[in-house]
């Protein structure tokens, strides 16, 4: 091998590491099933690379995965960039046009999909060059070119790879090579395709392994897509790279499911988005509190209020298994009302921010610094740099700009963009406002575009009245707008809450009942708020809004022409 070719910081060089280290060990596998050895994987991984390599693919071309999570997402992924291919991992709940913009932009030469999805590629069929090979063995009645089951494909892979006597030859690999180009669905209104390489992966999975301690054979429940990046390298490369085992959910997790699964597994780590906490706040712990007079009494004070805490505290424990010590929460801010519950409950939680372009941490725990600040999205990692850019002198808010090994390589094709957001000396801007306290914790106040100005100047974060408005236990979610120097919110009310409370009652009674709650909600709010914005209206909405993988609701979508819904 070339000797000026760093390999060290590879996706390459971290599975061989593990593999070899961890032989024997389980490694990944769907839950409450048998996993695969990190020894039968590594080999799984080797045997389907040569097989691309015979069938034409090399270094730099690109192949796509269109699927839900699963062993064979992984073996796909790996095979791809032990070749010095280039992944581009699809987000299953893309609409079809973004599926055959996605296709057809990369001009990739496989495709690695689930029955789920292949319906989004028929129009695009006869297009298709290489092999489609179908994850999860689907081999149904939709007519695709050279489509092929992964079982097959693999069995064949193994049985030549295992009669070869001498072992695959594949290109190197350097650090720097192109690992995987993955389209953001961003809140902005329009996907980017970023660049990342095998060191910003790597790197980031490095660093992250620094926040918490973690020991070999440790057990991590996959829920998150793994075409996100905030899954793909901390709830699949991290594992790896530490000699955990992976499990995959293979549903929707429902609490009902989720709880039955981690009764089985009792993970060790578990990497969330805040929707899956706030729903169990509000569906677990606050009906437990408001069914009792005592209880919401003894809530009013903070040392009851913390007792109370601990000890729901510890039935949740129990709901995940009683083993997790890592809930991992990023992808979206956080509710302060719930961090405050799962601070005081003493659960394992870390809070962490970063973006796709950053691979994707850049700041986060670590765990058991307890100077790290309730509503902050703590630490910057190791080796990755945060700079406020033109701070306002009285809050000190400005936009945070990063700079690290995680770093993007740049937007594919898109050289303008990447000029926008990136410095020739490697710094990102990242689009979000915040501020670092005098502890070294980074807080993020919002995104830049969202901020609305007022006619006095003064700034509204649109988030921080959000997190106030979804605070109720009856509102799922919310969105806040500025309709001719007014403040306006959109509420989706929780309905089987209101049915629950209207059961038996007239359509009018229910509508009124609704109206009551959320003219009784502004006021409340409006008590809080400085008087500048303060909620003219509070709306009901009657359906979810729009939202990002990570559930960030896509703004650009909804002003006060488009968002009645």
């Amino acid at each position: 091998m070339n000797s000026v070719v760093k390999v060290g910081m590879t996706l390459n060089y971290v599975i061989d590491s593990s593999c070899s280290k961890y032989k024997d060990r389980p490694a990944i596998g769907m839950a409450m099933k048998e996993p695969l050895s990190y020894g039968d994987f590594h080999e799984s991984i080797f045997a389907v690379a040569a097989r691309l390599q015979d069938e034409g693919i090399g270094k730099g071309d690109y192949v796509a995965i269109l699927g839900e999570n699963s062993q064979n997402w992984g073996i796909a992924y790996l095979a791809i960039v032990r070749l010095g291919a280039v992944a581009v991992p699809i987000l299953p709940e893309l609409p079809e046009s973004d599926v055959h913009h996605i296709l057809n932009e990369m001009q990739v030469k496989a495709l690695f999909t689930t029955q789920k999805q292949i319906e989004k590629i028929y129009e695009l069929r006869k297009e298709l060059k290489g092999p489609v090979i179908t994850l999860d063995d689907y081999n149904g009645e939709i007519s695709v070119v050279n489509v092929v089951t992964f079982s097959s494909y693999l069995e064949e892979a193994l049985s030549s790879f295992r009669m070869s006597q001498d072992p695959p030859v594949f290109p190197s690999v350097a650090e720097d090579d192109l690992a995987s180009v993955l389209y953001t669905s961003g809140t902005s209104g329009f996907s980017k395709a970023v660049m990342l390489t095998h060191k910003n992966l790597t790197a980031n999975a490095y660093a992250a392994a620094g926040l918490k301690e973690i020991k070999p054979g440790s057990v991590w429940l996959s829920i998150l897509p793994m075409s996100h990046t905030y899954e793909f390298t901390c709830g699949f490369i991290l594992p790896l790279l530490c000699g955990g085992r992976i499990a995959y959910a293979g549903k929707t997790p429902t609490p009902a499911i989720l709880q039955k699964l981690c009764a089985y597994e009792k993970p060790f780590a578990i990497f969330a988005v805040p929707l899956v906490l706030e729903k169990i706040y509000k569906k677990r712990v606050l009906p437990q509190i408001e069914k009792s007079s005592l209880l919401t009494g003894v809530c009013k004070f903070g040392v009851g209020r913390r007792f109370i805490h601990r000890k729901i505290g510890k039935k949740l424990l129990a709901f995940f298994g009683g083993n997790l010590q890592l809930m991992g929460v990023g992808g979206a801010a956080l509710n302060p009302d719930v961090e405050k519950f799962l601070y005081e409950a003493n659960f394992p939680y870390l809070v962490g921010y970063g973006m796709t372009e950053s691979a994707p941490l850049i700041a986060g725990g670590p765990a058991g610094d307890k100077t790290v600040a309730i509503g902050s999205t703590g630490k910057p990692i190791p080796g990755v740099e945060v700079k406020i850019v033109k701070p306002d002198q009285e809050t000190g808010i400005g936009e945070i700009t990063v700079c690290g090994a995680n770093v993007m390589k740049g937007y594919y094709s898109d050289e303008e963009s990447t000029e926008t957001v990136l410095t020739k000396d490697g710094w990102l801007s990242t689009g979000d406002l915040g501020f670092i306290d005098k502890k070294g914790n980074l807080h993020v106040c919002g995104r830049s575009k969202n901020v609305i100005v007022l006619a006095n100047g003064e700034n509204v974060y649109p988030e921080a009245i959000e997190h106030k408005l979804n605070a109720y236990h009856w509102v799922v979610e919310s969105l806040l707008i500025e309709n001719n120097g007014q403040m306006e919110a959109w509420v989706y009310p929780d309905y089987e809450f209101i049915d629950d409370q209207t059961a038996g009652s007239s359509r009018a009674d229910r509508r009124a009942y609704i109206e009551n709650l959320l003219d009784l909600m502004r006021t409340e709010l409006n008590g809080q708020l400085p008087k500048s914005s303060r909620l003219a209206k509070v709306f009901e909405r009657r359906e979810p809004f729009i939202k990002t993988a990570t559930h960030k609701i896509k703004r650009y979508l909804y002003d006060e022409h488009a968002i009645l819904g």
